[in-house]
């Protein structure tokens, strides 16, 4: 049976409908994960969930332990990573209440690390496309089929945080050509290559940063409801999207490591390799 990850970002810890649940605290090489992993199944399709900033939302976007959170859904036998976040929009055509599926991004962050590797092995993935495009075509058509507005495509801007943006700042990532902010999903996604599992990012609009003239600078408590209305649209969205995965994947991100890692595999430390089992243990015995 496939294991499809799903990563709950602000206002999402938990998912509705799973059944025959487990809850599993992992231990890996890099720490514990944000908290439990909450394994079950969705439809007929077994999910791992795990709350991103911890249940009762106590982590900072920056304190978040991304290597733990990916290593431990690498563990659990995750082929699919659908990442949940809000973001603020730094389009007009990008309402609040809106989702997208992001196909890029932009790395603004600055004190958090974003490989598994280092300490005895090197390795350097692909990453031109940073999201699954099979992961990417099923969120879109989920959204579809249930009536959101959803944007098929744009730049994730992933900036460190914990403050909002200053007003110069989200003109200037306008100019850049971004589409929307966040404080989270590019770790995630650099994470899930290296690890070799399909990823893709379903953002939630809650607000127009605070580039837009004609609408009110960020508010948390504005953001928060809106956050709500699209909680729910995620969920449903998820719950619709398991379902129609592919039975076999085709795509690049299965085999990003194949020709990605350098060290001599008589070089690297047994003790690393015991570690980095569930990633690289196909390629480095």
């Amino acid at each position: 049976m496939q294991t499809v990850g799903v990563i709950g970002g602000s206002g999402l810890y938990e998912m509705a409908g799973l059944e025959r649940v487990e809850r599993q605290m992992l231990s890996t090489p890099f720490g514990h994960p944000s908290d439990e992993l909450v394994v079950g199944e969705l439809g007929g399709v077994r999910m791992a969930f795990l709350p991103r900033h911890g249940r009762g939302h106590r982590l900072l976007p920056s304190e978040v332990n991304y290597r733990a959170n990916l290593f431990a859904l690498k563990a659990v036998g995750c082929d699919w990573v659908i990442a949940v976040g809000a973001v603020g929009s730094l389009r007009q055509e990008i309402s609040p209440g809106h989702l997208v599926v992001p196909d890029q991004f932009v790395d603004r962050t600055y004190r958090r690390p974003s490989t598994f590797f280092g300490n005895g092995i090197v390795a350097h993935v692909a990453f031109a496309d940073p999201v699954c495009p099979a992961l990417t075509r099923v969120l879109i058509a989920a959204a579809q089929s249930i009536g959101v507005v959803v944007h098929p495509r744009g730049t994730y801007l992933c900036m460190e945080g914990p403050q909002f943006s200053t007003r110069a700042e989200s003109h200037l990532y306008r100019q850049w050509g971004c589409d929307v902010i966040g404080m989270t999903n590019l770790q995630e996604a650099k994470l899930a290559r290296e690890a070799e599992m399909c990823f893709a990012t379903l953002a939630l609009a809650t607000d127009y940063d605070c580039w837009h003239e004609s609408e009110a600078d960020v508010v948390i408590g504005d953001i928060l409801r809106i956050l709500n209305q699209n909680v729910a649209t995620a969920q449903h969205v998820i719950a619709a999207a398991v379902g129609s995965l592919p039975t076999q994947r085709s795509c690049s991100c299965a085999r990003a490591l194949e020709h990605a890692i350098i060290t001599d595999p008589e070089r690297v430390p047994s003790a690393l390799k015991l570690d980095l089992r569930p990633i690289i243990g196909k390629y480095v015995a």
